[in-house]
């Protein structure tokens, strides 16, 4: 498991997107495309409507299917952290990693022929600073947990 996390406090989640928006925005992701996912939907408590959502990024799986399925080596996860992220470079686009995550994360960017996912924003933390959903959030709903 990754050494980080994004948590999602559902009491202060307004479903707005933002998280969505600043990572499509930040990771030049395409129309249609997504690295992470907001659901969300009514529900009903005490007999009352309340808003249920859910914020998905990649969960950084201790045993990531997406890695060894990976043919070139694009696809790795970092010993450091744990993080999984995608080698630009070594892919060659062929979806077997999409195959392979049982949560869907990586998608196939057909203009570049290559997979996409989210990786925590790693050139981020890298500098020390949150994830772009984090710091887009409008309601300051998601957390980045880093290891104490």
């Amino acid at each position: 498991m990754a050494v980080y996390r994004i948590k999602l406090d559902k009491k202060r989640c307004i479903a707005c997107m933002a998280c969505l928006v600043h990572c499509k925005q930040k990771n030049q992701v395409p129309e249609g495309l997504s690295l992470n996912r907001l659901m969300a939907g009514l529900g009903e408590k005490d007999g009352k409507p309340v808003l249920k959502v859910k914020y998905q990024p990649c969960l950084m799986c201790k045993k990531p299917e997406c890695v060894p399925a990976c043919p070139t080596g694009a696809m790795q996860k970092r010993d450091s952290d744990g993080l999984v992220f995608i080698d630009e470079d070594l892919c060659i686009g062929c979806g077997d990693c999409i195959e392979a995550c049982p949560w869907d994360v990586p998608v196939l960017d057909e203009a570049r022929g290559k997979a996409i996912k989210c990786d925590y924003c790693m050139d981020r933390i890298e500098e020390g600073r949150d994830p772009a959903c984090v710091t887009g959030c409008t309601a300051q709903a998601l957390t980045f947990v880093r290891p104490q």
